[in-house]
């Protein structure tokens, strides 16, 4: 059991590092955004928060409470549309913000400011990905590609990969429709040879919420480094970009938070219809 435990966190971790990389959805276009502007310790609040959402979703849809998803689906229009409107605020907030890089630096005296922005930005990345209904789904598949390429290799998972198969079937007889679709041909190979490669070990009852746990804390803390790691580097060197570049950069994150929260509000319209 160590054993598993020890390669689903290490591949958790590594797995989220490098899911977190694109620089495409709206946690990172925050993140860098105001690390740009100076305010690394408000994208560290971000990027912590949507951490936190991430862990919930993940843990969610590792673990297979698939009960929760039959009331989780209804919502999903609602949460497109409130989704919509969070994005839009955000980039038209983003896109007036101007650009000072000094700002921060001229502004340390006020402590209690700045600690109540950082709450802020807490709360916005949590909400951010808690208001993104795509995020289970896209948990429960990436996991699925992740751990099955770990079993088909012959490394212990703790028979977590079963139990996602189990899931996916399971959320296919829900939907009415195949998540295989969202599963390219190479990918439901590797599934075989993960079926094949199991054991058959019986692990005690409990075994499985831990190993989600691990999984899924281990993943939302890889993704946090990144983040982390990016708003050091962007607001250490940032000095060194063109201010009009900066700015233009900026309002061009500004601008894709709101194309984000369009193409929300379209999907969410679209359940309606």
């Amino acid at each position: 059991m160590l054993e598993s435990l020890l390669i689903i966190s290490v591949t958790g971790f590594i797995a989220g590092f490098i899911f977190a990389m694109p620089i495409a959805g709206p946690i990172s276009i925050l993140v860098v955004s105001n690390a740009l502007n100076g305010r690394r310790k408000y994208g560290n609040k971000i990027s912590t928060g949507a951490a936190l959402s991430d862990f919930i979703y993940i843990f969610i849809a590792v673990y297979g409470v698939t009960s929760l998803y039959i009331y989780y689906r209804h919502l999903i229009p609602y949460m497109l549309i409130a989704g919509a409107f969070f994005f839009i605020i955000l980039g038209i907030s983003l896109f007036r913000r101007p650009v000072d890089i000094e700002q921060f630096e001229q502004k340390k005296h006020l402590t209690e400011k700045i600690r109540n922005s950082d709450i802020r930005g807490f709360y916005t990345g949590f909400m951010v990905n808690m208001l993104n209904p795509t995020q289970f789904i896209s948990g429960l598949i990436s996991s699925f590609f992740v751990i099955s390429l770990l079993a088909s290799l012959g490394l212990n998972t703790g028979g977590l990969e079963t139990k996602l198969n189990n899931n996916v079937k399971e959320l296919n007889s829900i939907n009415g429709k195949s998540l295989e679709e969202k599963i390219p041909e190479e990918f439901r190979q590797i599934e075989n040879e993960a079926t094949r490669a199991d054991t058959g070990t019986v692990y005690p009852s409990y075994f499985h919420i831990i190993i989600s746990i691990f999984y899924s804390l281990t993943l939302s803390l890889g993704g946090l480094v990144w983040f982390y790691l990016l708003a050091w580097v962007l607001s250490t060197y940032r000095r060194l970009i063109n201010i009009k570049i900066l700015t233009s950069l900026i309002k061009a994150f500004g601008i894709s938070l709101c194309i984000i929260g369009l193409y929300f509000g379209y999907l969410g319209a679209k359940e309606f219809i």
